[in-house]
């Protein structure tokens, strides 16, 4: 698990900014149920579920927030928190390791580009970004895309979504990507 925690209201336990990567011996349960529904709708449709929402969000064009060469950055259809942004690849891959130099430049790149804007955006936030990827014993799987989740904490998870699971996000994404188009 790559992951970053930034500000105190992120989890972050240290004062000077740090990503990790810890390693467990077991895939986690969450890793596992994403995982296990892009493999169920690949089957159904034959298609992966991310590959088809980069294609809705390109026709949309509505919660894109940027693009470059090798991938794009949007504000999801359903998110969870306001200003919930994640970043994929244009072309379908698995696993960090499989990717080339300049993909990896562009990821640097649009991910810097995103936090950037978040900061200039909401007044420096603090933020929890997690890299989605497959596990290193499956790197090759047709049915899951590699991408970064990246979560401003705005808000607070309370009663409700503990008891739910569901989350209750005060701003659309169509309007959270919007304003941050607007800063560079």
């Amino acid at each position: 698990m790559i992951f970053k925690n930034f500000g105190a209201a992120a989890g972050a336990s240290l004062e000077h900014t740090h990503s990790q990567l810890i390693a467990t011996p077991v895939i986690p349960k969450r890793v596992n149920e994403e995982m296990d529904g892009a493999k169920r709708y690949y089957e159904y449709r034959e298609r992966c579920v991310f590959c088809d929402i980069i294609k809705q969000e390109m026709k949309d064009m509505k919660r894109m927030v940027a693009e470059n060469s090798h991938a794009y950055a949007f504000t999801p259809f359903a998110p969870r928190f306001p200003f919930e942004t994640w970043i994929l690849f244009k072309r379908h891959i698995s696993s960090f390791e499989t990717c080339d130099e300049s993909e990896i430049l562009s990821l640097a790149q649009i991910l810097k580009l995103v936090l950037t804007r978040l900061r200039s955006a909401l007044n420096n936030p603090p933020y929890n970004f997690v890299f989605h990827l497959s596990p290193i014993t499956l790197p090759h799987l047709e049915f899951y895309h590699f991408h970064i989740e990246i979560i401003p904490v705005l808000t607070h998870i309370a009663g409700f979504e503990w008891g739910t699971g569901f989350f209750i996000n005060p701003t659309p994404p169509e309007e959270a990507a919007e304003f941050l188009r607007k800063f560079k």
